[in-house]
């Protein structure tokens, strides 16, 4: 089997019941494979998002399984338990799949023990505990593989007035679509009951049972699933069966696509169906079409105050003399001793006498000790305490603040009209998915669809600040492979002088290779090679072209798996500093990116710097989280919120270090 002899990459839950095995194999692409408690075992093309957090079952199988090797994949004697093989450090752990009832998943150890379970119950015929014996249950009837005609000639004898059908499938354990498939092939009423069957019928049954069974010992497949006449998907079968003639059936390469197509697409789009908030996001386009329309009102009443309080200004200056020959009698009067309160009072007695000067008076302000006046169609206020080409300037700085103000108005709008486009587009989406038939959704959740990653993404990867791809070796593995398949004559190869250093290569790819790159590129060198471990804080690293590699040491000597001699000149790169940098970038997705500190500040929204040191696994994967977060805003922390920071660790090299406060 394809999953066979593969190595545990990680482990993934994604719901109570459905566990996700990411494996790997040489020269192929990433392998998952699916395990749905009670329903299914198949890999699967599509990738669910997955849980910040992962749930205690799956951190036990990671601390059980992650590294091991898909050794075995086995039936329980063809009842619905399928036992899958680990080979681990401490001996052959095995996960029984229980795709019967409520399904469970329990993991064994070498001596057939429970280390733990999905579910622990006690039963009546066993019991599924920590620390206890594992025991299969009891069989619901026979191994079809091993039955014999006499076998069911027997069963139907004992069996009396009891339908055909009901009896076939319990007593062979095939279930009731295959005893039916086996009874409508047979040309025998599934309702017939046992006491009127002949022995021509019992071997008419055993015949083909024993075709049905043929097909899949040999893996004759033709596995399809079947479709309604209003696009929903009724089943899916590894052959064609007898009952679905008539019915549109839609054809896969392997029963695995099928199964795939059929539970997690079909099962994907009834989660989608439920979880569409229409009604949330409705209300959602309504706050924030108010607070759009709020902030246009805003903008345009900054607008209008600005505009005013500069024709203000303007309307002091054109009424100058008027404006200062009326303020300084009135401040004049006050310095001969009179009081301002009288010198009010005779003002507010001449306006009232129709003694009013050029300015028109419209009234006083005696707590501000300040008059205000209407003038070309204008109500402003002039203050006593300011001379008038002061006054003039008040209102001209007013309205430079106020058109100031306008501008952190206006991003807030845009950042309200993105929003709001966002969420539209939220809506319509929703909206049309409620719609869907079953068929159609099916093909608007096509683009979950795992697309073929490119040869790079095996191994670690950053892009420079100035463009340039810059890949690395994980291990000997990669390394050697690194090197041997992917590297060019135009590129250029960077290593540590330190054992325990990866190959890193920067692809010039028809381009000349910058300073800038190579100095990120060592920088990344230096960052992943072992002195980061020993907390050193720089070290040596040199480049050379990919010509200047080989297998074959001085006087032969052997070069080991994964390195390689260094023939002529090396250009040093001496005490580079010891340092890399995380960061995330949120656009329609959240994505952390990682690499030299150039290229991941030039790249990111939010960004921290990592330098050697000795905080380690999730302590310091949260510290950086939290770190990141701090940069953000309210909206990009909620979808920063929702991604694992099991994302950071492979940029971290050994998972170990510490934020450098300084950057």
């Amino acid at each position: 089997m394809l999953v066979l002899d593969s190595r545990v990459n990680n482990i993934y839950q994604f719901d109570q019941k459905t566990v996700v095995f990411k494996l790997h194999k040489a020269n192929m692409p990433p392998i998952r494979l699916v395990v749905e408690a009670g329903r299914r075992i198949h890999s699967t093309v599509y990738a669910e998002e997955s849980p910040a957090e992962p749930p205690a079952f799956c951190m036990m199988l990671r601390q059980c399984l992650r590294d091991s090797w898909f050794d075995s994949i086995e039936q329980y004697e063809f009842e619905r338990i399928v036992v899958l093989g680990f080979r681990t450090k401490t001996g052959l752990l095995r996960l029984a799949v229980e795709l019967f009832g409520d399904g469970n998943l329990i993991l064994i150890n070498p001596d057939g023990v429970i280390i733990q379970a999905l579910f622990f119950k006690k039963m009546r015929d066993r019991n599924i505990l920590r620390g206890e014996k594992f025991q299969f249950p009891p069989s619901t009837g026979k191994n079809p593989l091993k039955v014999t005609e006499s076998d069911l000639q027997v069963a139907f004898e004992s069996s009396g007035d009891v339908e055909v059908v009901r009896v076939l499938a319990r007593s062979v354990g095939f279930g009731g679509t295959y005893a039916e498939e086996v009874l409508l092939r047979a040309g025998i009423e599934k309702t017939l009951p046992c006491k009127n069957l002949t022995p021509t019928d019992v071997a008419g049954m055993f015949s083909v049972l024993q075709t049905l069974l043929s097909s899949l010992s040999e893996g004759k497949f033709d596995p399809c699933i079947v479709v309604g006449a209003d696009g929903a998907y009724l089943d899916v079968v590894p052959f064609h069966l007898r009952r679905y003639e008539g019915y549109l059936l839609k054809a896969f390469q392997t029963f695995s696509e099928a199964l795939d197509e059929f539970f997690l697409k079909v099962r994907t789009a009834e989660k989608a169906l439920a979880s569409v908030e229409v009604d949330k996001l409705q209300a959602e386009q309504k706050r924030l079409k108010r607070m759009v329309a709020d902030q246009e009102k805003a903008l345009a009443d900054e607008d209008a105050k600005s505009e005013r309080d500069k024709t203000v200004g303007n309307t002091i200056y054109a009424h100058f003399n008027e404006f200062e020959a009326f303020l300084s009698k009135l401040v004049s009067a006050n310095q001969r001793g009179v009081e301002w309160s009288s010198v009010f009072a005779q003002v507010l007695a001449d306006k009232t006498a129709g003694k009013t000067p050029e300015v028109y008076i419209e009234g006083i302000d005696a707590k501000n000790l300040g008059v205000n006046f209407f003038v070309d169609g204008l109500h402003f206020g002039l203050s006593l305490r300011l001379s008038i080409f002061d006054n003039a300037n008040e209102y001209y700085e007013r309205g430079k603040r106020a058109k100031q103000k306008t501008v952190g108005t206006v991003v807030a709008l845009e950042d309200s009209k993105r929003k709001l486009a966002k969420i539209e587009r939220e809506l319509s989406e929703a909206e049309h998915i409620r719609s869907l038939k079953p068929a159609e959704m099916l093909e608007a959740l096509a683009k979950r669809k795992i697309e073929t990653k490119d040869w790079y993404e095996k191994f670690r990867y950053f892009t420079t600040s100035d463009g340039f791809l810059v890949v690395a070796g994980k291990d000997v593995v990669t390394n050697e492979v690194l090197i041997k398949k992917y590297t060019g004559q135009e590129d250029v190869v960077f290593h540590a002088e330190i054992t325990g250093s990866p190959f890193v290569v920067i692809k010039a790819e028809g381009r000349q290779i910058t300073d800038q790159a190579l100095k990120e590129a060592g920088e990344y060198a230096a960052a992943f090679c072992r002195a980061w471990r020993e907390n050193v804080g720089s070290a040596d690293v040199y480049w050379v072209k990919v010509d200047q590699l080989s297998k074959s040491g001085p006087s032969g000597e052997s070069i080991p798996h994964g390195a390689f001699f260094v023939v002529g000149k090396r250009n040093w790169m001496r005490n580079t500093p010891l340092r890399t940098a995380v960061g995330v970038t949120v656009n329609e997705t959240t994505c952390f990116i990682g690499g030299s500190v150039d290229a991941v500040r030039a790249r990111s929204k939010s960004y921290v710097i990592i330098v050697p040191g000795d905080y380690q696994g999730k302590d310091l994967l949260k510290m950086v989280l939290k770190t990141l977060m701090l940069k953000l805003s309210k909206e990009d922390k909620e979808k920063l919120g929702k991604t694992s920071i099991e994302q950071i660790r492979e940029f971290i090299p050994y998972t170990k270090g510490a934020i450098n406060q300084k950057p």
